[in-house]
């Protein structure tokens, strides 16, 4: 009967080979940047559009490792914190409380990295601490700024400024960004940032309760703590009046709208702050092409257009001279001008004229070639005029805008439209001098920052208290009043408004005082502005009028 023989045994590589088919061999499935110990079961990838490597064209592959044990700890007290301290309805210092706790969590989630078990995928470059650079840091204290407005100024419209401003400085902060593009790629990644780490977050959660129990030992900690303090506390409460009184004033009254407001704020700030530690984590590819193989268009080209439009510029600011800056006699001289058409055109003309030229300027800066001298000084003299010709049209708004504050009054809109002319004009003076340097890497965020500064200042000007003022003296000079819209303004205004008499002091507080004293701050809506308010209508009470103007 004929036998099989078993098939000749492969002889074994040196020892040398061996470890050099090893170190060649594929890694075990797993998600991107992990390599799996020996013996350990594959770690299956995330699934979800939230765990694509590509998002807006650039790698993002995300975190070599799970979240570790510091990173969850951080992220849920100062979670907590939030969800504890911020007042949705108003502005306060829980703001400011929360902004500073999750700065905190973000630095203890980056410099302590943790253990990972036996078992957890290892990542396939070793953890390292990053610098925060100076970028960062500013954006990072300018995020700070922003969201501590809340505890000085109680105008709601500001703080919303400010907060929507802090977005983005936060997500330049957490994910960098250097030119324009990586600046809007920062901010929407940030979104994107917040879903990637809820699997980030609990695949943490799930190595770290596999690992040793740390997770649970931290869970058990903080159970213990909380049942200790609800059983002694409510005690103590019970056994002193005094104690329970100042209980009372700390601990919120727990009621389901409490509840669902905690559940609410706690989630929103667990996503953004996970979103911030995975960007910390694992910061995205930011950085856009050097420019070197971009296109150039001839010097032909770029300089006879911008040459033809130079010369309209200069043709109509020199015709108008008398248009822009004729004030008020040349609205007195012009029939059918009003003071409301005289400012409106020149705010209008200031944003379309802006910003075309500012798309122009960045074409021209991108497209136009600057190998030789005369292309160098070329560029610096014709984009030089035009900026210059188009801050002349911004000291012209800014010109007719005064006008326009100084017949009919101050409001929030005008503020506004003066605050934006004046960061324009800034922006076209950096414009100015990126073109004398023909280097502009700086300016994008530059920009932002001068943007942000003046949001900054206009909330240390302190805006609702500011045309308040103005109104006030423009009232004592011409007796004209609109006391129904002053009557709008915040807490801000009432040391200012305080200075009329009689009924138009009335008229003016009566509905400031009602707000204040229906709406009472607790710990996380303290504001300084409606703690001075209510000092200052506590001594001299406004009373209602029946005919005081009703607000629109």
């Amino acid at each position: 009967m004929p036998t099989t023989s078993p098939p000749p045994a492969q002889p074994s590589p040196p020892p040398g080979k061996q470890a050099a088919t090893a170190l060649a061999a594929p890694p075990p499935a797993g998600p991107a940047g992990y390599r799996q110990p020996p013996g350990a079961p594959p770690v299956a990838p995330l699934h979800g559009p939230w765990a694509d490597p590509s998002l807006f064209g650039r790698r993002w592959p995300g975190p070599g490792r799970p979240a570790t044990v510091a990173t969850l700890t951080a992220v849920l007290l100062a979670g907590i914190v939030a969800a504890l301290s911020i007042p949705l309805d108003r502005p306060g210092i829980g703001w400011s409380v929360t902004a500073v706790a999750g700065v905190v969590a973000l630095i203890v989630a980056r410099a302590v990295p943790g253990k990972l078990s036996p078992t957890a995928p290892r990542p396939l470059v070793a953890w390292q601490p990053r610098k925060l650079g100076s970028d960062r840091f500013g954006w990072s204290v300018a995020t700070l700024a922003l969201l501590g407005v809340g505890t000085f100024r109680a105008a709601g419209w500001l703080f919303l400024l400010c907060l929507a401003t802090s977005l983005l400085t936060g997500a330049l902060a957490v994910a960098g960004g250097r030119s324009t593009r990586g600046m809007l790629l920062a901010a929407l990644m940030a979104p994107f940032a917040g879903l990637r780490a809820l699997p980030w977050l609990t695949r943490g959660a799930t190595t770290a309760r596999q690992g040793g129990g740390n997770g649970a030992r931290i869970a058990a900690t903080v159970a213990v703590s909380a049942v200790l303090l609800l059983v002694f506390g409510s005690l103590f409460a019970s056994a002193d009046a005094a104690f329970a009184d100042m209980i009372g004033a700390v601990v919120p009254d727990v009621d389901a709208g409490t509840v669902t407001r905690w559940i609410f704020v706690f989630t929103v700030a667990v996503c953004v702050l996970g979103g911030a530690a995975y960007l910390r984590a694992a910061p995205p590819d930011l950085s856009g092409p050097d420019g070197s193989g971009r296109r150039r268009v001839t010097r032909l080209e770029w300089a006879v257009p911008l040459s033809l439009l130079v010369l309209l510029f200069g043709l109509f600011v020199g015709v108008q001279l008398t248009v822009l800056f004729g004030g008020s006699q040349h609205v007195l001289d012009t029939d059918g001008l009003t003071y409301a058409e005289y400012a409106r055109g020149g705010f209008w003309q200031l944003l379309i004229v802006t910003g075309l030229t500012l798309l122009v300027l960045a074409g021209a800066a991108r497209w136009a070639p600057r190998g030789t001298r005369t292309d160098r000084v070329l560029i610096r003299a014709v984009l030089g005029a035009l900026s210059v010709l188009t801050l002349v049209i911004v000291a012209s708004a800014l010109h007719r805008m005064d006008l326009y504050a100084d017949t009919y009054g101050l409001t929030r809109l005008r503020v506004l439209v003066s605050v934006c002319e004046m960061w324009l004009g800034v922006v076209f003076l950096l414009v100015l001098g990126a073109g004398l340097r023909l280097r502009a890497s700086w300016l994008p965020r530059t920009v932002v920052a001068v943007g942000v500064l003046a949001l900054l200042g206009l909330a240390a000007a302190n805006p609702d208290h500011l045309i308040a003022d103005r109104n006030v003296s423009r009232y004592e000079q011409s007796g004209s009043i609109d006391t129904a819209y002053l009557s709008q303004l915040s807490a801000d205004a009432v040391p200012a408004l305080d200075r009329l008499r009689g009924e138009q002091r009335d008229c003016a507080l009566e509905p400031v005082y009602k707000d204040l004293d229906e709406n009472v701050d607790d710990r996380r809506g303290t504001n300084l502005a409606r703690e001075r308010a209510r000092e200052v209508l506590a001594k001299n009470p406004p009373v209602y009028h029946s005919t005081c103007a009703t607000r629109p």
